[in-house]
Order: structure tokens, then C-alpha cells, then sequence
């Protein structure tokens, strides 16, 4: 283990995380290179009083790593194992490993893969323990869903570090099955069984639609059109819908498709038409290796370590009705608006995630079809005004017949733990009476909470939007360690 204090030049660059936005200024950042250095490192935190965080893979939106208050950052950026443990017979990730990573060396060592995100930076900690999902997701389901065990670093109530490895089927195993991060310990290693083939090829549709071919009735068409497609589609077809602010000329469509998938030309080919009409290009058939990297490292925006964000989500579960399409088309066109990064984002959802049950793993939205992100990024701390406020204007005026925020209900699920947004513990932007845990877990909660209780009774593991425990310890018996 590493200890770097303020005065190394290491210090900065890891002590903020990919949100400029968010920094620390720790005691220490503990470089951890294995399990054992992790429970050395939370043990010497914890008997010195000082608080710490965990950092994967830096992406957190929110301020939930690196945070004033956080006097250590526990690392883990070192531990990027993968690897198959015949032991378990079991595929592990160690948490620090990055997306890319984790694809290349399931991919190259055993022809298989986990369906997540694209973002090839992310780390393997955040991403998983969230719920974990991506464009393999409609067909073979959340990350989570292929999830075995976990070991996890946790604290008793004597203040004892140790680590322990839970099972499916175990309250400490659910809980980081959607869970999210900084909740209950440290994440060390995740165990995967069975994991599914990628396809061998994909068809790839990337394209760029010119805003000056969408007038207000063609933007209607688009964003109907994605919604409709994904409630009555069961097809692994998935898509990212990326609605740029008018300033940035055009709106991006990056849809993919098992290229062995029955009739997968034609699916692609009316799902594109449904959409654009006749606005797009023959998609490209490349092996899904190489699709995923070229996703992955495409957008210069999502790759940019020096950028500010602000992001909200929502889960929907039916077509956008008239009244928020045209309310988007409003947000996007805003002449006051000069930020080419300013957007809206569509995910595909639905397919195989509607297959778990709502209650079988932390991820309580289940039967949603698509996820939107609002999000908004930019340079400098002066930008920080204009572009916080165009996406909390956008997402409360898309939610204000529902206290400003998705509510549980026939239209919207609710939103991501992996997006995070502390807005929406506060009354000024979220009036809608539901509290923001129910925003991300629904019923799911009051488990997450028995589950804290048992496994972090100090409470070590905490930031603005930790699970809070509540009543006696009354979880299964089935967590061990081993």
C-alpha cells in the first residue's frame, strides 16, 4: 500500500475525480493494490476517526468521493485483476478495473463478456454495484443479474475491519446488486457466474442528423418514434439517442444489433426509418470487440478529464406523451443557450431486464423502456451558473405536474443510483413529497437499510445519499464470511 499526502506530486491528480466540479483535500489517498491492503487501509481510518471514501473508477457525478469532508480516499485504481477462479468456478473482477479493460480480458481469455456500459473508463466498483447496464443489456440483462458473489470490506460495531465474500442469495450479495457505492464497505472483488457470449459481430449504425433537417414536428417524430419502438419492440436492438443542444448542429443515433440476430438487417433498417425516414446511412458489420472499443473511445466529450458536469435522470416506462416532446424540443432550442454540450440522452432499456423481479435484486425498475440522462458539461467554474440551471430548469419543468422529479407511476420509475443527484434531496427542486430514496430504490429500500444495519453499524460507509440504517439487525443469517 501507497500513502500519498499533500506535498507529493501525485497529490492533485488524485484527489478529483472525472467531475471538475468536485474535489478533496484528504490527509491521504491509500493506493491499495489487494484485499488485504484494503482492510489495513479502512482499518487504520477507522481507528484514527477519520472519514474516508472509495474511489473506483473517479466517476461518481455527485460529490460522494471527494467531498470536503473526507479526510482519506481509499484507492483502487490498482486492482484491475480478471481472471477466472476455479475454486468458485467464477469469472472475477477486482473493483478497480476499468470497462475496457474488464471486456478485453473476459473477451481474449474466455469468449465471454458482462453487458455493461460503454463508457470505457469506468470502473468496475461504481459501475457494478449500481446495477450495471449497456447496449448487450436488452438481451442478456443488468450486470448484476450474472452476479455470484462479492467480497467486500466491511466494519462491525467494535470498529474491526475484515473482509468477507457473500453469496447469491445472501442480504449483502443483494444489497450490491443495485445497491450502489460507498454504502455498505468496500468492494474488492466481484464474482460472475454464468457469464453469456458477446456476439461475434455486430451491424453498427453511428449517425449525425443536421438539426437544420429537424424541424419541431421531426423532433417530434425521432423521440416518439424511440419511445414507441422500445415499448413495443422485443428485439435486442439497442439504441443511444443523444439530443444535443440546437448550438451543436446535430443530434447523434448510435444504435447495435446481433448480426446474427434473425432478419437483424431489416429490424435495424425499419427501427432507423421509424425514426428518421429516409435521414441515415447503411450501418457498418464489425466484429463486437472492435465495436466496443470504438464506442467506447468516440466521443471526445465523455473522454475529457478536465470537464464540470450536471446531470438528473429519469426511468420511463412508455412513450414520452406529446407535452414533454415538445417541452424537450423547447429546452434544446433555447436561444439563450450557447453550450454545444448541453443535451438530452435517451438509453435503450427493457428486453431481458424485464425478465428479473423487482425485488430480486436491489435494481427495483424492472419493466422501464428507456432511461434518459439530462446533462450539461463545460470547462470553467464561471459556466457553473448557466449550465446547473439549464438542466435543473429542463428537468423540473418536464416534471411539474409530479413535484419536479420522476415519480413512480405509469409514465416514469424513478431514477439511476449510477446518475446521481443531490437535488433531489432537497425541497427546492424536488417538492414532490416522495424522498429521493424512493426516487432510486422504491420498495427496495427498507432491505438496503436492514442490510446496513448488520454490515456497517457505525456507519463508516456514508455521503449525501448513503442507504440510512434503521431498526435492529434483522438480516439473513446467509451473509458469512469465508
Amino acid at each position: 500500500m501507497i500513502s500519498v499526502e499533500p506535498g507529493d506530486s501525485r497529490y492533485d491528480g488524485l484527489t478529483t475525480g472525472l467531475n471538475q466540479r468536485y474535489g478533496a483535500k484528504p490527509a491521504r489517498v491509500e493506493l491499495v493494490r489487494g484485499t488485504e491492503d484494503v482492510v489495513a487501509a479502512v482499518q487504520l481510518a477507522v481507528s484514527r476517526g477519520e472519514r474516508l471514501s472509495v474511489r473506483s473508477g473517479g466517476h461518481c457525478f455527485e460529490d460522494f468521493v471527494f467531498h470536503p469532508d473526507v479526510e482519506v480516499v481509499v484507492d483502487l485504481s490498482a486492482m484491475t485483476g480478471v481472471y477466472f477462479d476455479t475454486a468458485r468456478d467464477a469469472y472475477v473482477v477486482e473493483a478497480g478495473a476499468r470497462l475496457a479493460d474488464v471486456y478485453e480480458e473476459l473477451y481474449r481469455g474466455w469468449g465471454v463478456t458482462v453487458p455493461g456500459g460503454i463508457c470505457y473508463s469506468v470502473g468496475a466498483g461504481g459501475h457494478f454495484t449500481g446495477g450495471g447496464y449497456g447496449l448487450l443489456s436488452r438481451a442478456q440483462g443488468l450486470t448484476v443479474d450474472r452476479l455470484h458473489a462479492v467480497e467486500v470490506v466491511v466494519v462491525d460495531d467494535g470498529g474491526t475491519a475484515r473482509a468477507v465474500v457473500a453469496t447469491r442469495g445472501s442480504d449483502l450479495w443483494w444489497a450490491h446488486t443495485g445497491g450502489g457505492g460507498g454504502n455498505f464497505g468496500v468492494v474488492t472483488r466481484f464474482f460472475f457466474r454464468p457469464l453469456a457470449r458477446p456476439p461475434s459481430e455486430v451491424l453498427l449504425s453511428s449517425l449525425s442528423v443536421p438539426w437544420s433537417r429537424l424541424d419541431e414536428a421531426g423532433f417530434a417524430r425521432l423521440l416518439d418514434g424511440y419511445g414507441r419502438w422500445h415499448a413495443e419492440s422485443r428485439s435486442g436492438l439497442s439504441s443511444l439517442l443523444t439530443l444535443n443542444h440546437v448550438c451543436n448542429g446535430s443530434v447523434g443515433l448510435v444504435t447495435q444489433i446481433d448480426a446474427d440476430e434473425p432478419d437483424a438487417a431489416r429490424v435495424l433498417d425499419d427501427y432507423l426509418h421509424r425514426l428518421l425516414g429516409d435521414v441515415f446511412e447503411p450501418p457498418r458489420r464489425l466484429p463486437w470487440l472492435q465495436a466496443t472499443r470504438y464506442l467506447g473511445t468516440s466521443s471526445p466529450v465523455l473522454n475529457d478529464p478536465t470537464l464540470r458536469g450536471e446531470h438528473k435522470s429519469a426511468y420511463v416506462r412508455a412513450p414520452l406523451p406529446p407535452k414533454q416532446i415538445s417541452l424537450a424540443y423547447r429546452e434544446l432550442t433555447r436561444p439563450d443557450v450557447t453550450n454545444p454540450n448541453a443535451m438530452l440522452v435517451a438509453f435503450s432499456y427493457g428486453g431481458a431486464i424485464g425478465s428479473v423481479a423487482s425485488d430480486a435484486t436491489a435494481v427495483a425498475q424492472r419493466d422501464s423502456i428507456f432511461k434518459l440522462l439530462y446533462q450539461s458539461f463545460w470547462s470553467t467554474e464561471d459556466g457553473d451558473a448557466a449550465n446547473i440551471g439549464w438542466v435543473r430548469d429542463f428537468y423540473r419543468s418536464m416534471y411539474a405536474s409530479t413535484g419536479g422529479v420522476p415519480v413512480p407511476d405509469s409514465c416514469t420509475d424513478g431514477c439511476y443510483i449510477n446518475y446521481p443527484d443531490a437535488d433531489l434531496s432537497s425541497s427546492d427542486w424536488n417538492t414532490s413529497g416522495v424522498p429521493w430514496h424512493t426516487l432510486y430504490y422504491k420498495d427496495n429500500y427498507p432491505r438496503l437499510q436492514a442490510v446496513k444495519a448488520r454490515w456497517d453499524p457505525l456507519n463508516v460507509f456514508r455521503h449525501a445519499q448513503s442507504i440510512q440504517a434503521a431498526g435492529p439487525n434483522h438480516c439473513s443469517s446467509a451473509d458469512s464470511g469465508s
